[in-house]
């Protein structure tokens, strides 16, 4: 039987997922009229289904924004709401015309490789990773169509992975036996769970409640405020945080007055750090350089510790801000964070572990708290996602063996044809990083410049993960914080434009970069 026979539709470009990474996307390769496939009703991915009442963004919008679509108001100060965020990816899809390429309702529940054994370079040996378009099918999707359940057979010669590293699969804490869950008197919820209530179904859940939030990350900071803000008056109960990992929190984008782009963002100031492929005068360099980095960190904690309670809470980390930073976890605090804390409203216990009693939570120490309601910011389990995906050998291969995914620009495993990946590597603006790698992408499956041998792809990866451990002890992220202009720059040099992008030297130096700067070829 024939392909075209076969399949419902063989087409050359598929793309799974319509959050930020597959709408890029699908603008991006908008001229291959890809096949989107969205399990649910509606684009926006983590901000339409991972998202709470009181969920912002954690940059500013300048810094969140397509190249080719500024925010109405881009220089608002204010963080954008989700629901502000949902409208701008709508009106960005509606206006470049990409929601004709979605099918909504529609969940990929298998892939299968029909390409040739020759293809898959599970050899490793150092040839060219080959065609993206190849001029047949490669990928076979089979697709689940709701509501009425039927699976549909696609095929593919080039496959986009852009389900992301969040929602979906809730990463659930493992307690020692009869401690878990079951013991638990009380109701527990994963902000997965949490974050399908509407906002009086979560102000139901919260009010008059004794709550307790394990996690100290974004997520755990919006679940205490939501749950000191339905817990007001005297009848009102606090909110417990039980951490376990302290990390740095920043009020606003402002340190002792200076704007926070000049000491990460700017040309100049990643200068001061390491950075994949530096010549031999960097190496000699970055030693040098190293009190200078310090000194940068240790500027930004003192503002931190004199405009936060952190002392006074013992919310102060013992590592340096800059890892943090580093590895993506620095989290914009909600205004009125603090003043909760200080009203009695949020409480905070540091515990490395814990686990259930009939009443609530069990510590290390052998203290206890009482407790109606247990919030698990927890996080997702994103490599899961793809490995309940993708079929062998390819699973196996999908992470290392320090659980990043080795991906060249963030985008192509060298060991898997023909299939790229959006929305796996994290900087400031995830929105702005996946938008150049879809340009790029867009124009590696055209055929305008070619990669290099897989030798040297597999080299590369390699070489990001080094300078990541170097720098933060939470390198298991896939974060380009600290060198995310000169991975611009290479990605870049790759397509045939420009690496420095502003109109003068003194902007190159100290002007931030963003999303607008990489327009079409300047």
């Amino acid at each position: 039987m024939s392909c075209e026979q076969r399949y419902l539709k063989s087409s050359r470009v598929g793309i799974i997922g319509a959050g930020i990474s597959g709408i890029a996307a699908a603008k991006q390769l908008s001229h291959q009229n890809p096949i989107v496939f969205e399990a649910t009703d509606s684009i926006g991915g983590v901000w339409k289904h991972c998202s709470f009442a009181s969920t912002k963004l954690q940059t500013p919008r300048c810094d969140f924004e397509f190249s080719d679509y500024p925010w109405p108001q881009r220089d608002n100060s204010s963080f954008p709401s989700y629901l502000e965020i949902l409208d701008y990816l709508h009106n960005y899809a509606t206006h470049f015309d990409v929601l004709k390429f979605i099918k909504f309702n529609s969940r990929v529940v298998e892939i299968r490789y029909i390409g040739d054994r020759e293809t898959t370079n599970l050899d490793m040996a150092p040839g060219e990773f080959g065609s993206l378009l190849r001029g047949h099918p490669v990928w076979e999707v089979a697709v689940e169509t709701n509501p009425s359940k039927t699976v549909e057979m696609y095929a593919f010669e080039l496959l986009v992975v852009c389900i992301g590293k969040y929602g979906d699969v809730p990463r659930m804490p493992v307690f020692p036996p009869n401690k878990g869950q079951e013991i638990f008197g009380g109701k527990v919820m994963h902000t997965l769970e949490y974050s399908k209530l509407d906002k009086e179904a979560a102000r139901e859940l919260l009010k008059g409640k004794k709550v307790a939030v394990a996690g100290y990350k974004k997520s755990a900071i919006d679940l205490a405020t939501e749950c000191a803000e339905a817990n007001q008056g005297p009848d009102g109960q606090p909110c417990t945080m039980v951490i376990r990992t302290l990390h740095w929190t920043v009020p606003a984008y402002w340190i002792w007055g200076l704007p926070f782009f000049l000491f990460y963002s700017t040309r100049s100031s990643q200068f001061l750090h390491e950075r994949p492929n530096q010549g031999l005068l960097r190496n000699l360099l970055c030693p040098l350089l190293s009190p200078m980095r310090k000194a940068v960190s240790k500027f930004i904690e003192s503002y931190l510790v004199w405009k936060l309670p952190l002392v006074k809470y013992g919310l102060k980390p013992d590592h340096p801000f800059e890892e943090d930073y580093a590895s993506c976890q620095m989290a914009i605090l909600p205004e009125n964070f603090f003043p909760e804390a200080d009203k009695g409203k949020i409480l905070f216990k540091r515990a490395s572990k814990w686990w259930f009693w009939n009443g609530g939570l069990e510590f290390e120490d052998n203290t206890k708290i009482e407790a109606d309601v247990v919030l698990l910011a927890s996080g997702y389990d994103g490599k899961k996602k793809i490995q309940d995906l993708l079929p062998e050998p390819f699973l196996s291969l999908i992470v290392d063996s320090s659980g990043i995914m080795p991906l060249y620009r963030g985008t192509i495993h060298p060991l898997i044809p023909n299939m790229a990946f959006v929305g796996y590597i994290e900087s400031v603006s995830n929105l702005h990083t996946a938008e150049i790698r879809c340009k790029w992408l867009s124009r590696l499956a055209d055929g305008l410049f070619k990669l290099p041998s897989i030798e040297k792809m597999l080299d590369q990866t390699t070489k990001e993960m080094e300078v990541m451990k170097k720098t933060t002890r939470f390198y298991k992220r896939h974060c380009i914080s600290t060198f995310s202009i000169n991975h611009s720059d290479e990605i870049c040099e790759e397509m045939g434009w420009k690496s420095w992008r502003k109109n003068n030297w003194f902007l190159e130096a100290f002007a931030p970069y963003n999303s607008q700067d990489y327009g079409e070829d300047k």
